[in-house]
């Protein structure tokens, strides 16, 4: 009884972490952890509610890709979620967890509106759009700035100072809400400049969204080569190995950490300018629409390269977009949309588990003996 009792119970199986996974595998294991996704969104569905999942899923794809219009605006949040990805993207590779994209977001779309309404009746429209274009950057900018001048001089935390400037970002847009509100006591702004259409950014053919989707992809383009073809992208990567080594080489790390998050914020501050200028032609506390979370895990998803973010942002945004159409085609509360969107995204992510680890099976002391 007492050498069972002492009996060590070995695991069946060890997680080992993988060396190296040739490109192909990895993305056959993404796409087989998207179909036992939907198999399981499937199963839940008939679960829950006893809808034909087939039926559901073809309302998945009709909501996402069903019309032109559907398509368009698929594009322009996929463009809009690959842009806040991609400005969080060189401070994650230097290892500097930037959490405030929704705020940097807003304080662009702040400034952008208080240029639309402030100065609409003062400068020509082609200068408004200018002024308005510089003070959303510029916005983003300086919101980043501060918690990267505070992680850079006295070593804060940026996790916590970057989320705690969300919050301030969003209570600054409701207060302005309200200061702006048209007509006093509606609780919101409306279109700004509806009659004249002062300080809008102009449409290209026709297409509301079609400026925003050119302007990301070329901020795409220009991502990828300042990350892996320049100086600074450089020396991000070398921040982000070690800060002890980048400063042997005499890379100056304070220098980098502030010039990566003004970067950062900047890119920000364009999204808020395009949503506000380009898009909504309002600003609400809501208007980075959770977006500046969600970029933290397409970021993470595409291990920092802009050429995969747009497939993982693709594949958000159409699961977003077609899972809340389900929620009105079947009378459905909205929250079961969010349950499909979230088994979908749970399976993403933990097939990076298996992409970095292997399962290996324990040998039995018979069998070492062999």
């Amino acid at each position: 009884m007492k050498n069972k009792s002492n009996a060590v119970h070995e695991p069946l199986f060890h997680i080992v972490k993988r060396n190296s996974i040739p490109g192909g595998k990895a993305w056959l294991i993404r796409i087989v952890s998207v179909l036992a996704a939907l198999i399981i969104c499937g199963v839940v569905t008939v679960l829950l509610t006893g809808e034909n999942p087939i039926r559901v899923y073809a309302t998945l794809f009709q909501g996402a890709v069903g019309s032109s219009r559907k398509i368009w605006g698929l594009m322009q949040n996929t463009a809009i979620l690959l842009c806040i990805s991609l400005a969080v993207t060189p401070a994650f590779k230097m290892r500097f967890w930037n959490i405030g994209g929704e705020g940097q977001v807003l304080a662009g779309g702040l400034a952008a509106a208080a240029c639309m309404i402030c100065l609409a009746d003062k400068l020509p429209n082609g200068l408004l759009i200018a002024v308005t274009c510089i003070a959303s950057i510029l916005a983003g900018a300086v919101w980043a700035g501060i918690p990267a001048f505070f992680k850079a001089k006295w070593n804060t935390n940026e996790t916590l100072f970057t989320l705690m400037m969300n919050y301030v970002a969003i209570q600054l847009v409701a207060c302005f809400v309200i200061v702006w509100e048209v007509p006093k006591g509606a609780g919101k702004i409306g279109i700004i400049n509806q009659s004249t259409e002062l300080g809008w950014l102009p449409q290209i053919g026709g297409q509301k969204y079609l400026l925003n989707i050119l302007i990301i992809a070329a901020l795409t383009v220009g991502m990828y080569v300042y990350l892996n073809y320049s100086k600074h992208g450089y020396e991000i990567s070398v921040v982000g190995e070690s800060e002890r080594t980048a400063r042997y080489v005499g890379i100056k790390v304070e220098k980098v950490i502030i010039r990566t998050m003004l970067l950062s914020g900047a890119i920000c501050g364009l999204v808020g300018l395009l949503l506000v200028a380009g898009t909504d032609h309002t600003v609400t506390p809501t208007i980075a629409g959770g977006r500046g979370f969600t970029a933290v895990m397409v970021s993470w998803l595409a291990k920092f390269d802009p050429v995969f973010m747009i497939l993982t942002s693709f594949l958000i945004a159409f699961m977003e977009k077609g899972a809340g159409s389900i929620s009105t085609a079947f009378a459905l509360n909205r929250s079961f949309s969010d349950i499909l969107t979230g088994i979908i995204l749970f399976f993403i992510i933990g097939s990076e588990f298996f992409i970095n680890y292997r399962l290996s099976p324990v040998k039995r002391e018979a069998e070492k003996n062999v």
